[in-house]
């Protein structure tokens, strides 16, 4: 299931080369299922945390195979409207969603 328009991105092979902007994020597994939808203020700096680290202290988020990514002014809104619209569609949160702290 595609979240947004941006195509579909293998997690470490681009990962590295995200630009230093604001913005949105959704991580798929194997199964092109969605895991986890986050924001940043600056997707290069929080991607290059996930690749050097390889998520060594989140065993759900390991299971990122690819990612989406989108640009935008305000990610803290767009990731809200992104988590809703995938509630109202799945009846449920993602599933890293579920285990995050700022997600209950």
């Amino acid at each position: 299931m595609e979240i947004l328009d941006d195509k579909f991105r293998v997690w470490l092979e681009s990962a590295k080369f995200v630009k230093s902007k604001p913005g949105v994020y959704v991580f798929y597994d194997k199964n092109k299922e969605v895991i986890f939808i986050g924001e940043s203020q600056n997707l290069q700096e929080r991607f290059s945390k996930y690749v050097d680290t390889d998520f060594e202290y989140d065993a759900c988020k390991q299971k990122t195979v690819s990612y989406q990514r989108e640009f935008v002014e305000n990610p803290k809104e767009r990731m809200k409207q992104l988590l809703e619209d995938f509630k109202n569609e799945h009846g449920k949160i993602p599933v890293c969603m579920m285990l995050a702290e700022n997600f209950t």
